[in-house]
């Protein structure tokens, strides 16, 4: 029997599949609790950080796929009812409980191998081992505990060329976090408060750990769902990035079970590197999309956000080169401190250059920038200063201040919140 051909798609159809996927086209979810839950359900895991130029990355995620929505309703399912908590997934996030065992293997293997920093830190704990011990018992009788809140009882600095050099009460936490003992009990803002995980995610604790093969399985499926389409090198970038033991395999395997669908993503004549999948639950999605079913919308993402946080994928598939410029002088930046890409539908056109004034609910946006090939029809623009305006509103701002637009876009000078 000849061998079937891989289906094919259009850029068009890779990049439509995969905003969709990310809860970011089509009707949005209800923002309720139970809306936070099903776009997590979606996209796995919501990457953390505490910088507020704008607004924490967290929110601003959860605000392009949801609308406005009431934070409280997003902490009571983090430090109430355990349905989220803070560990690691492509980055520092909040993911699923009902994950756990896929985040339990990393657990488990806290430190394994043959690298200096694993046998560093493996050394640093047997040699911390009553220090430890102290931190669980303090935890334990007064939890949940802030860091501060603890002595350094070491008998072994933890020894480093960087920042963390000395520092050995966050180290300590930070490795009882990463092995799954402490877990992020509450937060008051930035400052984090600990748990025993015991106490708060016992029955999660209590699962039966699964093979690696297991996690491998499971965790790639559900990334290239919520990537929407993806080659290997991607899917190891996202979700449990760089935990994905024996992937090749694994995806062999579920192609040849037909759990997976190996595509070609041709562009005219020339075909996008590597070898591509889709989730076989996602076929009917595509067919539809390919048939009349797009939704597009328009909204301004996080630099952070799930769809772009694999730089060298976002610039394939949207041909949309973007950095983020934190940590760049000044004066060497391109486009800005802490810049939102602008999504239209299933194009990346532009990026602003924003910046919210708490004292006055001010959002002052320095500048708004356009790709070069971006549409200036009157629909576009229109639809760039409504999310601009969601964006102001959602922030609690009373006005928008606007320096510097391209000239194509001037209309889009013409905003009100009220």
């Amino acid at each position: 029997m000849a061998k079937k051909s891989p289906l094919e798609l259009t850029p068009t159809d890779a990049r439509r599949l995969a905003v969709t996927r990310q809860r970011l086209a089509g009707p949005r979810a209800p923002a309720t609790s139970d809306g936070i839950y099903d776009v997590f359900r979606d996209i796995g895991c919501v990457q953390i950080d505490p910088i507020r130029a704008v607004e924490r990355t967290q929110y601003l995620v959860l605000r392009s796929r949801l609308g406005a929505f009431n934070y409280d309703d997003f902490h009571q399912l983090l430090y109430q009812d355990w349905k989220l908590f803070e560990y690691w997934a492509h980055a520092a996030s909040f993911v699923l409980v009902e994950d756990y065992p896929l985040h339990q293997a990393m657990m488990r293997n806290w430190a394994q191998g043959d690298r200096a920093w694993n046998k560093r830190a493996r050394r640093w704990m047997q040699e911390n081992d009553a220090f430890r011990q102290y931190v669980l018992a303090e935890i334990g009788r007064n939890g949940p505990l802030a860091s501060t809140q603890l002595e350094d009882r070491s008998t072994y600095a933890w020894p480093s060329s960087g920042w963390t050099n000395n520092r050995n009460v966050g180290m300590m936490i930070d490795f009882l976090w990463t092995r799954g003992d402490l877990v992020v009990a509450d937060r008051d803002q930035l400052h984090r408060k600990w748990g025993l995980t015991e106490n708060y995610l016992a029955q999660a604790q209590a699962t039966e750990p699964w093979p690696d093969e297991q996690v491998t399985s499971i965790a790639a499926q559900k990334a290239i769902q919520a990537l929407g389409v993806a080659t290997e090198k991607q899917i190891k970038q996202h979700f449990i990035r760089n935990r994905y033991k024996g992937l090749s395999k694994t995806l062999r395997k579920l192609a040849a079970v037909g759990q997976i669908v190996p595509v070609i993503i041709r562009d005219g004549s020339a075909e996008w590197p590597g070898d591509w999948y889709v989730h076989s639950a996602d076929m009917p999605l595509l067919e539809t999309l390919r048939n009349g079913g797009w939704q597009p919308r328009t909204t301004l993402l996080s630099p952070f956000d799930n769809l772009i946080c694999d730089r060298d994928r976002t610039e394939l598939m949207w041909d949309f080169y973007f950095r983020i410029e934190i940590y760049v002088p000044k004066k060497k930046r391109q486009f800005g401190y802490y810049v939102l890409p602008i999504l239209h539908g299933d194009r990346l056109i532009g990026r602003i250059d924003p910046k919210m004034d708490r004292k006055t609910n001010t959002l002052h946006i320095h500048n708004i920038y356009a790709e070069d090939d971006a549409p200036d029809d009157n629909a576009t623009l229109a639809q760039i200063a409504n999310a601009i305006v969601e964006l102001a509103r959602f922030l609690g701002a009373n006005d928008i201040i606007l320096d510097n637009v391209p000239p194509q876009w001037h209309a889009v000078r013409t905003l009100s919140i009220s």
